[in-house]
């Protein structure tokens, strides 16, 4: 009878804080420590994120917030990145609303830090290799909860750990078969008066009024079962997930491209691309008297030829994908079986096919190619002969160089086909040593094979081919006749025919395969077992000893299309050999003014060897270490503090991605264009940049497409570690005067120097212009002409933004959290069920770059722009509050009623600061994003043994702030941030969960 209340009291205890900890009807929450189930036996230790002791009772001196699988059945989220993004501590990364440029992967980016500085876990295990790291391989319908743990991690998990880790728990022990499905689809109303009344303006086809569409299906089903009388489970899944895609036509957002018009960008106006499709030249010769000269011909289709000017404009914007349209299947399967206490086996398989197309605008003949045409093309009128080859050199060689440029108008969209099949292998044996030590070794294999198939570009090798034509017994042929080529008319505004662009076109094939091995192991102990026990504490000192051998590889091939225009091959591997110890010291416990008073210290050691095909013998070393102390004076309030100190070493991607050149978003302000504003650089600041004074005094460099010039980016196999220090402090308070009622508050300070990334085009450019430094100077790479535009590597025309060690990166701030469940029945005398209020929210103090020691720092705290990308607002938060009535016989009533406000404070453009690593072309109309608030509704029904869900998120159908072109940066798409923002509009959903 004593045993039996004993273990009454103990599991009561458990109970207790398990519902301090996480797993209470909060569905979003920070909390101390998330609990394992706890067995009808026994109090079982609690696993907490962020330590791999296990000890019962034990809370986290982290700030860990959970996401519970509740969360995710309210939001109708199918997406794994979509919940998480939702949360303050996040920023959008590669999402579904990417498409020009997007790799078809979801990433997770906490604190802002980039997605490599924080690390994905599946049940506290590496996830996937760095670069191919896809959150929606994960089994929705076998999450428990989500971990996610902000500040330094590394000393237990590894360096990439800097901002945190999120570890996404499964369900271990499901028994008979689970079924979810979920169903979603957006609705809009384009009532938008500005934006319509400037597509009109523009003559474009305006968005329908009222849209369904982007639709999402999700479908999954689980079964497991128990044998041998409960020693092992067998828990096998299958998942289908389809997304429609979206194209920018359908909203009055994306319409149309937004350019900056009017004094100080006061308005707005619909424009694109000068690389059209009426077909455009410019002379290269230097002795022709109509050099410099832009040219497009008429537009009645005459073989004519006018100056261009914006009317020529091409809107790039309809036919891109505002959603990409994807298509995804999931298995897999997860077992464990206890031999006995001393070995319980445990492994998992899974698997995902994952397919998706991005699209957008037709591909080009690109203006930027220094083309040569011979001055006999029979497609060319006199008239413009007469203007293309009146120079010596032309008239003496018969042939002339141009810039040329014919949007594939008639032709179709440029789509990428991408399809990723990954594959994760895990296993392993622990167990109990004894009553003091137990043991966890595991071995994980994980496999991404990625192919990409981009369709209907212009190979530019075979326009240049083409553009060169001559008669031939009456017949109009190339040159060259190899390859089949045949001649394209550039000439006249009805552009080519379906055969020359069937020629044309060149579909390139990309192939990477990634893998991941890691085999470790660790050893936990409980030392208080052996009277290792501080005099004033009643638990015994804890300690961890572990090893980890990693390896990395990464192998990209591109196809001979790809290797003509310039590209390499790439390969590379990282080897990982770590060491790591943690050590739990309780000081203090049940004293005066003294509940507990615990230490943890954690360490870690590793070695790094990179190599590739081309470099070799590159070993760094790295030292990570963590010291935690909490203070509970009274069991209603935990004071807890961390300090971390991390090397992270550059991962594959950052070392070995391939160098090549590509659209950002920064503008030349000594392009014609910008010469002639109002305010613009003097001739000494714009020389700086490699402007000559002629191409200065004619005005005669020509403007970036759309204010988006090139860039060339890629690996360095040269770098160094980075290294961070995380201060985290703060408290928990838990009053037992107030059941049902939890409060966190914690500071967050992330400080990394040397940090790895890149020197944003603008700030380089901005820094040039203003200061002459030559290492800024030094990076602008412009054409012979001054254009800041390359179509390849082969061509100059760009800023070098390639990965390097650069300065630091710091970002504090303060993490709210707040939880109370009302029982309506102590409230009101009956029942009415309960409510439970739920908050997390961040405020952010700073986050700073200082993009080279001792050269300043910018801070992006409340901005947006081209240079701080995504909007970072001071303050977010996430309310919700939800009604678990209590009338389960009536049929009609819903099990739970739930509203949700989402609140993203206001941004103001980094452009109209006086910041001189942020300044840049000023903006009145978008000289500030408002505050967004989102409601989100949903409601629960028990029906028949199924629970059914459905909801509105968005319900006010908020349109997402209208960004000119120019001014996006990082994520952006469709005139505005879709990761930040609720592009699509109001998402409606439904839900099903049954369990046999």
């Amino acid at each position: 009878m004593q045993t039996t209340k004993k273990r009454a009291v103990m599991l009561a205890g458990a109970a207790f804080s398990a519902l301090l900890t996480g797993l209470s009807a909060a569905p979003v929450f920070a909390q101390d420590a998330p609990a394992e189930p706890v067995a009808e036996e026994a109090v079982q230790e609690v696993v907490v994120t962020g330590t791999r002791i296990r000890r019962p009772n034990l809370k986290s001196a982290s700030p860990i917030t959970t996401v519970s699988s509740e969360e995710v059945q309210l939001q109708g989220a199918i997406a794994v990145d979509s919940f998480l993004n939702d949360l303050p501590m996040f920023t959008a990364d590669a999402n579904e609303n990417g498409s020009n440029g997007s790799d078809g992967t979801a990433r997770i980016n906490l604190r802002n830090l980039g997605s490599s500085r924080n690390l994905v876990l599946l049940d506290g295990q590496r996830f996937l290799p760095t670069l191919g790291v896809d959150v929606n391989f994960i089994p929705s319908t076998l999450i428990e909860r989500t971990d996610v743990m902000t500040g330094g991690a590394s000393s237990v998990y590894g360096s990439d750990a800097i901002s945190g880790v999120v570890n996404f728990i499964t369900k271990k022990n499901l028994q008979g078969v689970r079924i979810d499905a979920n169903y979603s689809i957006y609705n809009h109303q384009n009532d938008d008066s500005y934006l319509r009344g400037i597509n009109t303006a523009k003559g474009n086809e305006l968005p329908d009024k009222n849209v369904w569409d982007g639709a999402k299906t999700d479908f999954n089903i689980a079964a497991g079962s128990n044998f041998e009388d409960g020693k092992g489970n067998v828990t096998a899944y299958f998942g289908y997930r389809k997304m429609d895609a979206v194209t920018q036509d359908s909203r009055d957002v994306s319409n149309c491209a937004l350019n900056a018009s009017g004094t100080n960008g006061s308005d707005l106006s619909c424009g694109g691309s000068p690389q059209h499709g009426y077909g455009r030249f410019l002379v290269l010769d230097e002795d022709n008297p109509f050099s410099g000269n832009d040219y497009s011909n008429a537009k009645d289709g005459s073989k004519t030829w006018a100056l261009t000017d914006s009317s020529y404009d091409y809107n790039y914007a309809p036919t891109n994908y505002f959603q990409r349209d994807s298509e995804r299947y999931t298995a897999g399967a997860f077992a464990h079986y206890d031999l006995n206490e001393h070995a319980q086996f445990y492994g998992s398989f899974m698997f995902m096919d994952d397919h998706s197309v991005s699209q957008a605008a037709p591909s080009a003949i690109w203006f930027y190619n220094p083309f040569t045409i011979n001055c006999d093309n029979p497609y060319m009128s006199t008239a413009q002969r007469s203007i293309l080859c009146a120079g010596a050199t032309a008239q003496a060689t018969g042939e002339t160089k141009a810039y040329v440029t014919m949007r594939a108008v008639n032709g179709e969209p440029r789509r990428n086909d991408m399809r990723h099949t990954d594959y994760r292998f895990s296993g392993g044996v622990k167990g109990q040593i004894n009553d003091a030590f137990s043991y966890d070794v595991n071995y994980m294999y994980a496999s991404i094979l990625d192919r990409a198939n981009y369709q209907n570009d212009i190979n530019q090798n075979k326009a240049a081919q083409a553009l060169q034509a001559e008669t031939v017994n009456g017949e109009i042929v190339c040159k060259d006749t190899s390859n089949g080529c045949v001649p394209i008319d550039v000439f006249s505004a009805t552009g080519p025919t379906a055969a020359m662009y069937e020629f044309l076109y060149a579909p390139t094939y990309t192939k990477t395969d990634q893998t991941l091995k890691s085999f470790g192991g660790f050893i936990s102990g409980d030392l208080g077992r052996y009277g290792v026990t501080s005099p004033w504490a009643a638990d015994g000192l804890a300690m961890v000893l572990g090893f980890e051998h990693r390896e990395e590889t990464l192998d990209t091939r591109y196809d001979q299309v790809q290797l003509d225009a310039g590209q390499n091959d790439i390969d590379g591997k990282v080897k990982a050999e770590e060491i790591y110890a943690e050590l739990d010291v309780p000081i203090a416990s049940d004293k005066p003014y003294i509940n507990s008073l615990d230490l943890s210290l954690g360490y870690r050691t590793s070695t790094f060897n990179v190599s590739s095909s081309t470099v070799s013998g590159i070993e760094k070393d790295t030292e990570t270490y963590k010291i935690e102390l909490k203070y509970s004076p009274t069991p209603d309030v935990l004071f807890r503090t961390s300090y971390n100190k991390a090397m992270r070493a550059a991962n594959i991607s950052e070392l070995f991605a391939a160098q090549g050149v590509g659209n950002s978003s920064y503008d030349d302000p000594c392009s014609k264009g910008n010469l002639n504003l109002a305010e613009h650089p003097t001739l000494e600041e714009c020389m700086r940049t490699g402007v000559t004074e002629a191409q200065y005094n004619n005005k005669s460099i020509i403007d970036c497409a759309a204010g988006v010039c090139t860039a060339l980016g890629g690996g360095n196999p040269n770098l160094d570690p980075e290294t961070a220090k995380t201060l985290t402090y703060g408290f928990v308070l838990t009053p037992q005067a107030i059941p049902g009622l939890s409060v966190s508050l914690d500071y967050f300070d992330i400080h990394i120097d040397d940090y790895i990334g890149t020197i944003s085009p603008s700030v380089t450019m901005s820094q040039c212009i203003s200061t002459g430094d030559p290492y800024y100077c030094n990076l602008i790479n412009r054409a012979s002409n001054g254009v800041l535009t390359s179509p390849n590597l082969q061509t100059d025309g760009y800023v070098i933004a390639t990965n390097l060690n650069t300065g630091y990166l710091e970002t504090t701030g303060f993490d709210v959290t707040a939880n109370y469940t009302l029982k309506t029945d102590e409230l009101f005398g009956a029942d009415y069920g309960s409510v439970n209020f739920a908050m997390v929210g961040t405020l952010l103090k700073s986050l700073e770059t200082e993009v080279l020691p001792g050269l300043g720092s910018y801070d992006c705290t409340g901005l947006f722009g081209p240079t701080c990308g995504q909007p970072s607002p001071e303050w977010r938060h996430n309310v919700r509050a939800t009604w678990n009535l209590p009338w389960k016989d009536v049929v009609w009533a819903p099990e739970s009623l739930s509203i949700n406000w989402r609140y993203f404070g206001e941004v103001s453009l980094t452009n109209n600061t006086s910041d001189p690593y942020l300044t840049g072309t000023v903006s009145e109309r978008n000289a500030k994003i408002e505050a967004y608030n989102y409601i989100d509704v949903a409601a629960s029904y028990k029906l028949r043994g199924m629970a059914i869900r459905v909801g509105v998120n968005n319900l006010f159908d908020k349109a997402p702030p209208a960004v000119a072109n120019g001014l996006l940066y990082s994520f952006g798409n469709g005139n505005t941030y879709p990761g930040t923002y609720d592009a699509l509009g109001r998402m409606v959903f439904v839900g099903l969960s049954a369990k046999f």
